[in-house]
This record gives structure tokens, sequence and C-alpha cells, in this order.
């Protein structure tokens, strides 16, 4: 799954504009390394996203293949 796909769809960003952009920027690594919105993702990535007063870093738990409710959300990824 695309980075940006999965960052909407887990619900760590709103929406997959937003996504697109904070990746576009340098704001979103994986596994330690700048990442575009394109790049595959699979279970065991690192991802970390600078927010304005803070780094989150979670771990790919989980891959969907279809749509997610937002109590599955929580359970695509574990917080480091």
């Amino acid at each position: 799954m695309r980075l940006d796909k999965f960052l909407k769809v887990s619900r760590l960003i709103k929406r997959r504009t937003v996504a697109n952009e904070v990746s576009e920027t340098g704001r979103v690594s994986v596994n330690g390394n700048p990442a575009k919105p394109a790049k595959q993702l699979k279970e065991g990535d690192i991802i970390a996203i600078e927010y304005a007063n803070r780094i989150l870093e979670v771990k790919v738990v989980k891959i969907p293949t279809g749509n997610v409710s937002v109590q599955q959300a929580s359970e695509l990824y574990e917080i480091l």
C-alpha cells in the first residue's frame, strides 16, 4: 500500500492530499530514509512523521486490503 494512502486510512493524517504534501516536503521518513507519497509500505516498516512540535514514530503492524472502520484504524500501527 502507498504511504499516503496508509497515513489516511490509519488516520495518522486526516486527508490524503495533506499526506501527499507532508511527504513531499520531507517531513515523513520510512525506516530512517525520507519517503515520497508513492513509497510502498510493508509490515514492520517504521514511519516517522514530523509534526509542528513533536515527532511521531509508528511501526506498521498490518496493511489493510479494503476499507477500515474508525475502531480498526488504530490496530494498523503501533506507537513507538
